[in-house]
């Protein structure tokens, strides 16, 4: 005969707030936002320790990603590889990170947000600063854990020998928190640390003059430092971002021609190119007979030839206006 069930009446706010919490923390912990000691997410940090763990370190042989993801949903993340994978292809893709975690053997998507190929196509090993990240896990650095079905342990953190977390920046929306880290150069962050330990007072004046401000991976141009000082000061900051462009004359015809070479972070570009050639179909920009993207291997460049008796600047000011170029 089977127990009767006992109900009990219990606050529906009382409950909620208990309940909604541990999901928060969970999300906020487990999932979302990085740890400030290595930058890095969960699916992060076990990506890079599954791969220590294959010995698929930078000076081995590559190793097919498919095993690497494998191995992290079955030994420490047991979501879907998809998630996997598409944080594999991230830390490997130098238009996203800037200095890339991953060596990548193959197609890893491009900036004009071709995505990349299957998962059983590429390969991949650790970089060289990678293993600067993990290379003190042997010697008792960090606590170990046990992993979600208690058959192997895992790291909590990683003991990374530089700030990965100012030099790549990271980004994710918990509940009730959200990060937005612009990555940095590493070389200004190392001078900046060298200096905090001669003297651990420096003003974030002191600091800027080290660090003036990110370092992105796409490069471009920032404009006004009120907006550095505030996020370095306060921790929220507004900065404004521009493409690089130079104007060209034709020796010929003398006709000028506008070249973007750089773009601002996380802009993609085919996307640009396609929003720009509506907009001159639109006439909302004018004074721009064609768009061609000459870009190849040596770098990105994105030519728009003017038309005659129309000035560069004028047109170069439209594309700030309405594109993403700023």
């Amino acid at each position: 005969m089977m127990e009767t069930e006992k109900l009990s009446e219990i606050s529906i706010e009382s409950e909620m707030k208990k309940s909604y919490l541990d999901y928060a923390m969970s999300v906020i912990i487990g999932r979302a936002l990085p740890d400030v000691r290595d930058g890095l997410k969960p699916v992060h940090r076990r990506s890079l320790f599954a791969m220590r763990e294959l010995k698929n370190d930078w000076n081995k042989p590559y190793k097919k990603s498919a095993r690497i993801v494998g191995d992290v949903i079955g030994k420490y993340h047991p979501h879907g590889d998809t998630a996997v994978y598409d944080t594999i292809v991230r830390m490997a893709q130098n238009f996203s990170l800037r200095y890339p975690l991953i060596d990548g053997q193959g197609n890893f998507g491009s900036i004009d947000g071709d995505p990349p190929a299957a998962m059983r196509y590429t390969e991949v090993r650790m970089m060289r600063l990678a293993h600067q990240m993990l290379e003190d896990l042997d010697k008792e650095t960090v606590e170990f854990v046990p992993n979600y079905d208690e058959s192997l342990t895992e790291p909590t953190v990683l003991p990374s020998k530089f700030p990965n977390l100012l030099v790549n920046g990271s980004s994710g929306i918990a509940v009730g928190m959200a990060t937005n880290i612009p990555p940095h150069n590493l070389t200004e962050i190392t001078e900046a640390i060298k200096a905090l330990i001669d003297n651990p007072d420096l003003t974030i004046q002191e600091i800027m003059k080290f660090v003036p401000g990110p370092d992105l991976p796409t490069a471009g141009i920032i404009y006004g430092t009120n907006g550095i000082y505030d996020a370095y000061n306060t921790g929220r900051g507004i900065f404004r971002m521009r493409g690089r462009v130079a104007i060209e004359k034709n020796k010929s015809t003398q006709w000028e021609s506008i070249i973007i070479t750089e773009l601002p972070y996380q802009v993609n570009k085919a996307k640009l190119i396609e929003n720009t050639a509506q907009l001159i179909k639109d006439k909302q920009i004018e004074g721009i007979k064609f768009v061609r993207d000459e870009s190849d291997r040596q770098g990105m460049r994105i030519v728009l030839g003017l038309k005659k008796d129309f000035i560069a600047e004028v047109v170069i000011n439209q594309l700030y206006k309405h594109t993403r170029l700023e």
